[in-house]
């Protein structure tokens, strides 16, 4: 895809970043799945489903972060200030729209728990907020 190719460095390294804080995220989630599991094996499941469910939602959350980037890095080299607001909206727009079909997928289809299909979805948030309170990520 061309667009991967005219991504800036910046947008690369923080798509990267967020993409390992959601992985390890998963981690824990799968690991508490599995300690609830353990202490409630009739109401919390453990299986693929919340693996699936999982690995759907995350990258779903780390696509979403990447297209965002993109967006704003468009926007920004736009001249025309009214047309990047519209592109920034559209992109919103559809990425909403592309997490809200997911969210239905999760709940919907079998195959997928759908705690563990939605969860993911805040990890970027969550893993974003926890590096600026420990100061590895600056508040600029």
């Amino acid at each position: 895809m061309n667009m991967f190719k005219e991504l800036a460095p910046a947008v690369k390294k923080e798509t990267v970043r967020v993409a390992r804080m959601t992985a390890v995220c998963l981690v824990l989630m799968w690991v508490v799945f599995g300690i609830l599991h353990a202490v409630m094996p009739e109401k919390v499941p453990f299986d693929y489903r919340v693996i699936l469910g999982g690995l759907g939602g995350s990258l779903v959350a780390v696509l979403n972060f990447l297209l965002m980037g993109a967006a704003v890095q468009k926007a920004a080299a736009a001249e025309d200030e009214d047309g990047a607001r519209a592109r920034i909206r559209l992109s919103y727009s559809r990425r909403m729209m592309m997490q809200m079909l997911w969210v239905i997928i999760a709940i919907v289809v079998p195959v997928f728990h759908f705690a563990a299909g939605i969860l993911p979805l805040l990890f970027p948030s969550f893993g974003i907020k926890f590096l600026t309170l420990t100061g590895k990520i600056s508040k600029e």
